[in-house]
């Protein structure tokens, strides 16, 4: 019954915003690689530079701002990346219109909005902390996960549609509409927000773009599961264009299957973001993070296996449907744990630096993957991946981390302070 419970207007708000800006980048997921085949016949090379300098360069550039934005007031850092991604993608439809529209403004824009992301999801990340009690957390986390899984399965297909009725731009306008109801409902949550203070003056100091990762690699149960998620994530994410050419190509599935294999295992994210909070009431989290971060490991291996036509359908269904369970239900856990387990006036830095990291490592096990299936194949490389995932619960934390309670006794002042501003 927990995670029914209310967590308060301004609560309410935020994850209103999130949702809706959710829902549209589930709407223009891909779109920009879709214009730059459909607009600027773009080759596979530019395409694949599309998906990889863009965030690559939106890491590097989002590296600095950690120690910029962890000492500002998050909320105005949030609307003002918000209202970046606002303009820059509305830049491509008003271009497309004009018939100026080129290759180097989809990767500027690429780099923006990946800059924008990181920065707004450290921001939020930092926020959501103050905003809600600490045993609410879990619950909160829980939310954002469902809405996520859910603007995945629906987003993409209408989206599909929407490019099929009203041209190659529509899902960029409504992608760009969403963050600007977003920005507008992260400033509707009101209230007052107390400017984060530094010692030493101002300037951000060099040592400070570096201190998530201090913080990440010095704590045993964040190094742990730092090192584990990037493994993960990154095999798991380096089978998925693997996968498209296997099932499109060699498999001879057609696009409205594809899409299907992929839609409606994304019902998992529902079910296993709803279990969290029931399932660490009465199991615990260090439990569930060893149990379910072993489980999402085990299932990959199975796509593999994939053969032609509805049974091989019916294969990558189950397995993605199991795979989604698992990391549904983990991440909000392993979410919960991490903003436990930072220092308020280290969060921005520590969220920064997991993303940058995780963006890296998925860039460059996504190229060796590639490589490996271009001397291999598809299928020989997904099997690889698979196997290699099963060694990532080696990983995973043996025992419970740094007790909370010495977390919680060194921010019980800014706890307090906190319930009193946002009371």
């Amino acid at each position: 019954m927990a995670a029914r419970r209310s967590l308060g207007r301004r609560f309410r708000w935020l994850w209103a915003a999130y949702a809706v800006s959710a829902y549209g980048s589930g709407f223009g997921f891909g779109a920009l690689p879709l214009i730059a085949v459909l607009v600027l016949d773009a080759s596979p090379a530019e395409v694949s530079a599309l998906s990889a300098v863009g965030p690559a360069v939106g890491a590097l550039v989002a590296l600095p701002l950690g120690p910029w934005v962890e000492f500002r007031r998050k909320r105005p850092v949030m609307v003002g990346m918000d209202l970046a991604r606002f303009v820059v993608l509305l830049t491509i439809p008003i271009a497309y219109a004009l018939g100026r529209l080129g290759f180097a403004q989809l990767l500027v824009v690429s780099a923006v909005v990946a800059t924008a992301k990181i920065a707004f999801g450290a921001a939020s990340g930092a926020y959501l902390k103050a905003l809600v009690r600490p045993d609410d957390l879990l619950v909160a986390n829980a939310r954002f996960e469902s809405t996520t899984w859910s603007a995945i399965a629906l987003g993409p297909p209408l989206g599909g549609a929407a490019v099929g009725l009203f041209g190659p731009v529509a899902t960029i306008v409504a992608d760009a509409v969403s963050y600007l109801l977003s920005a507008l409902g992260i400033t509707a949550i009101g209230g007052r927000e107390e400017h984060p203070r530094r010692g030493g003056g101002r300037r951000v100091r060099a040592g400070e773009v570096l201190d998530g990762w201090r913080h990440l690699l010095t704590h045993s149960g964040l190094r742990a599961l730092y090192l584990n998620q990037l493994l993960v994530s990154g095999l798991i994410m380096a089978t998925e264009p693997l996968l498209a050419v296997l099932l499109l190509g060699e498999l001879g599935f057609p696009p409205w299957q594809y899409g299907l294999a992929f839609a409606v295992p994304c019902v998992g994210g529902l079910v296993g973001s709803r279990l969290a909070s029931r399932v660490v009431a009465r199991y615990g989290q260090h439990r569930i993070i060893r149990t379910v971060g072993t489980l999402r490991a085990i299932w990959l291996v199975g796509l593999a296996v994939v053969q032609p036509g509805v049974v091989g359908l019916a294969t990558v269904i189950a397995v993605e449907l199991a795979i989604i369970i698992s990391m549904s239900l983990y991440n909000p856990v392993l979410a919960t744990y991490r903003l436990e387990h930072t220092p308020r006036d280290r969060v921005v830095r520590t969220l920064t630096a997991w993303s940058i990291g995780s963006s890296a490592t998925i860039a460059v096990l996504s190229a060796l993957g590639g490589l490996f299936a271009a001397v291999t194949s598809p299928r020989t490389a997904i099997l690889v991946a698979g196997l290699l995932i099963l060694a990532s619960p080696l990983l995973l934390p043996r025992r419970p981390g740094p007790g909370a309670a010495r977390g919680a006794d060194a921010h019980g002042d800014g706890r307090a302070q906190t319930m009193r501003e946002f009371a």
